[in-house]
Order: C-alpha cells, then sequence, then structure tokens
C-alpha cells in the first residue's frame, strides 16, 4: 500500500466510521500532508522516533505554536495505530513524542491609570448602571472568578433544600465565595466597591421576582449569567473610553498585579486569589520585571544615542 493510498483510505475510515466534520478532517488532511513530506520517498514504516523528534524541533524553530504540533503528532499518533493494523509496522515511532511546552504567557492586566479611569467613570443614575458599577468594583475590589461573582448571593441563605454558594456580608466588610475545588474563601470588600454595592442593594429591589437570594439580577429578575456580565464589563469599559478588550478577568489580573505591586506580599495575593499552589501566582510578578526592563532598555545610554 503506497503512501498516499494508505492516506486516502486513512481518512476515509475517519469520514465514514467517526463522521468527523469537515474542519476536522482538513486538520487531519494537513498534518498527515506534513507526514508525506517527512518521509519522502521512505516507507511509513521506515520513520524512526529520531525523525519525528527533528520533525518536532524544526517545526517549533519555524514558529508552530505548541498547541499545534501537538494536534499534529496527535494525527500522526492516530494514523500509526490505524496503519499497525493494516500493515506489518515494527513500531509506532511517535509513542511518546511530546510537543514542547507552551510558554506562559502573563496574564492580562489594565494599567493602574486606566483602571481609575473605568471606576471613576460618569454613569448614569440607573437601576442597570448601578448594578454594573457594583460588579466592576467588586471584580476589582476582590479579585474574584466570574463564576464566583454571579454565584453570590444577598446574604448567606440555608433553607428549604437550598444553601448559598457565596454571599457579601457588609458589616463584615467581606465576600464569601465558594471557588475552584469546591474550596471556600473570605476577602475582604474594599470601601469603593461597599459603597458601589450599597447604592446598587438600594434600588435592586426593583428587579427581585420570584428569586430573592441572587445579589446580581437581571431585569427580568433572574441571576445574571456569565455571558452577561461580560458583556455589561465590556460595554462599560467602552463607555469609560478603555481602548483594551476588558472582561471579568482582566479585572482580576488587574487587583492581583496592583495589590502585589503595593504590598510584594505574594503570599497574601495567593489567598486572595484562592489559588491552590502559589506557583500560579507567581507569574504575577513577571509583570514587575517586564516593567523594570522597560524602563531600563529606555534609560540605557545606546538606547539614547539611538533616538
Amino acid at each position: 500500500m503506497s503512501a498516499d493510498d494508505a492516506i486516502t483510505r486513512y481518512l476515509g475510515t475517519l469520514a465514514h466510521e467517526r463522521r468527523l466534520s469537515e474542519h476536522t478532517l482538513r486538520g487531519y488532511t494537513h498534518a498527515l500532508q506534513r507526514l508525506s513530506q517527512l518521509a519522502g520517498a521512505r516507507a511509513f514504516a521506515a520513520l524512526t522516533a529520531t525523525d519525528m523528534r527533528g520533525a518536532v524541533l524544526k517545526a517549533h524553530a519555524q514558529g508552530l505554536s505548541s498547541r499545534s504540533i501537538a494536534h499534529r503528532l496527535s494525527v500522526w499518533r492516530s494514523f500509526y495505530r490505524w496503519l499497525a493494523t493494516h500493515s506489518d509496522m515494527p513500531a509506532n515511532p511517535v509513542a511518546g513524542i511530546r510537543a514542547p511546552k507552551r510558554a506562559r504567557t502573563l496574564p492580562k492586566a489594565l494599567s493602574v491609570d486606566d483602571a481609575q479611569t473605568l471606576m471613576n467613570a460618569p454613569h448614569a443614575e440607573r437601576t442597570e448602571t448601578k448594578r454594573d458599577h457594583a460588579i466592576i468594583e467588586l471584580f476589582y475590589s476582590s479579585g474574584l472568578r466570574l463564576a464566583e461573582l454571579v454565584g453570590l448571593d444577598v446574604a448567606f441563605a440555608s433553607q428549604d433544600g437550598y444553601r448559598s454558594a457565596g454571599w457579601i456580608d457588609l458589616p463584615a466588610a467581606d465576600v464569601t465565595v465558594l471557588g475552584k475545588g469546591g474550596k471556600q474563601r473570605t476577602v475582604p470588600i474594599g470601601a469603593k466597591a461597599l459603597a458601589a454595592l450599597h447604592d446598587w442593594l438600594a434600588v435592586r429591589g426593583e428587579f427581585v421576582k420570584l428569586d430573592p437570594h441572587p445579589l446580581f439580577l437581571s431585569v427580568r429578575g433572574n441571576r445574571m449569567s456569565p455571558n452577561v456580565v461580560r458583556e455589561r464589563v465590556k460595554r462599560a469599559a467602552l463607555a469609560a473610553g478603555i481602548p483594551a478588550n476588558v472582561h471579568p478577568h482582566v479585572l482580576r489580573h488587574s487587583f492581583a498585579t496592583h495589590v502585589l505591586q503595593s504590598s510584594g506580599d505574594l503570599r497574601a495575593v495567593q489567598e486572595l486569589l484562592g489559588h491552590a499552589s502559589i506557583t500560579a501566582t507567581q507569574v504575577y510578578t513577571s509583570l514587575d520585571f517586564q516593567h523594570l526592563a522597560r524602563i531600563y532598555d529606555q534609560a540605557h545610554p545606546r538606547a539614547k544615542k539611538r533616538g
């Protein structure tokens, strides 16, 4: 069976037996064409693990993302498993070959100036805008995840089979949430967020219908959905003139970055964010180092000469 015949038969199997979509099949076809180019005049069975490692290094050097390389290897691995059932294959040369680890990307965060612009932006004295302002302030004040915020109740409740997953306590100036892994944590609410919450709670009754528990309600009286919260945050940022794409996670990262810059207490930020490992929090320290590196480059005598 020739290389072209093997690929054609394999793709036919995927299309008819596994009923893969056209988009997925195009991805498989592209990956198998790369395998055919790698093989050249050799049979697929003649390729070795060394060939596969070389292909990975070459693709990485050419700028192919780790995710794309991993997909390519997955297709090749699957193809070789199929080939082993239709021909004499000594071993699967892709077994054990892994894509390079993805580089950790730094979280996006607003500058302090943009954060202040967003928080201080004037908003109409309407029920919806007061609610949205309270949402934005609470995200930035307490570093909540989107799922944690939409799950908040106006107060703790446990009755008739219902039990709050999260709630606010204004007298104590804190918010309790149920985070990842079912871990509960309580974090403080800043003064600006407290004031915004008081403004929202003063008019929240206009939106209360059947369910009295949710802190943030839609105009129909339902608990706000994550998609609606994303849209309202984005809309508020655009109205304030913030050029960046602002979404709830940006506010969470901004909270973490600005608290860390002010306090330098990595362990405290870990607790506030609800990270199980401090490694997940340490990525924020890179933001400071990058900022310092840019300042250093701009101040360097050679940079001034080039200017």
